[in-house]
């Protein structure tokens, strides 16, 4: 079995759990609240960010000069494309440019955002791919499920562009990348982090998570 197959594998009660999410199944049918999903392109706006730091230096870590070229594609095409994908949800929902770029991150986005760079900083090359896997992986894994049950016309273009043909080449392509090595325990737990990581922020958007609230000693 190859190393993305095993990871699945081990993960496919985390997975499982995304799919039954009541966010993501609101994403399908259309029952999502408006304000929900606003909350969400807000906080994803702000993760995809760091995410564009990922994969510079998955570029910068590259073995060789195919992946580099491929990693930097994708770069641009988050910062391009993707992240234009939310400006054109923010401005159709109402959210004011200027409050998306100054957007601070929910404490799940920041530690999803850190557990992520720290893994490409720190952890060798297959690391940072088996980090990074689950979010392409697992958004094209519901986008295909949401439109194979016929998704809702209020979220429609958020499921056609995870589910695109071109979407699911990249995802091939960095399972490839990611079947070049073998199984490790280590490789298995950052994965399952990951794995935990994009479960809770489906949980993090669904109850419009925030800061504990500061009160005055004594208070």
């Amino acid at each position: 079995m190859a190393l993305s197959e095993q990871l699945r594998s081990a993960a496919d009660e985390i997975w499982q759990a995304q799919h039954a999410h009541p966010f993501v199944r609101g994403l399908g049918d259309g029952s999502l609240e408006p304000e929900r999903f606003r909350f969400w392109i807000r906080q994803d706006y702000v993760f995809l960010v760091e995410y564009a730091r990922l994969l510079a230096l998955a570029a910068a870590r590259s073995p060789d000069l195919e992946t580099m070229t491929r990693f930097a594609g994708l770069l641009h095409e988050t910062l391009n494309e993707e992240m234009a994908l939310h400006r054109s949800y923010s401005a159709e929902l109402g959210i004011d440019p200027g409050a998306l770029e100054r957007e601070e991150p929910a404490p799940t986005t920041r530690g999803y955002a850190d557990f992520l760079l720290r893994s490409a900083a720190v952890g060798d090359f297959a690391e940072l791919l088996v980090a990074l896997l689950p979010c392409m992986w697992g958004f094209n894994e519901i986008g295909l499920r949401l439109a194979a049950d016929g998704a809702h016309d209020r979220y429609a273009s958020w499921v056609r562009m995870y589910s695109s043909a071109e979407f699911g080449d990249l995802v091939g392509w960095l399972r490839e990348l990611t079947d070049r090595y073998t199984w490790s325990a280590g490789l298995e737990r950052v994965f399952l982090a990951s794995s935990r990581y994009e479960l809770a922020f489906w949980e993090m958007a669904w109850q419009q998570e925030s800061w504990p609230s500061l009160t005055q000693p004594g208070g």
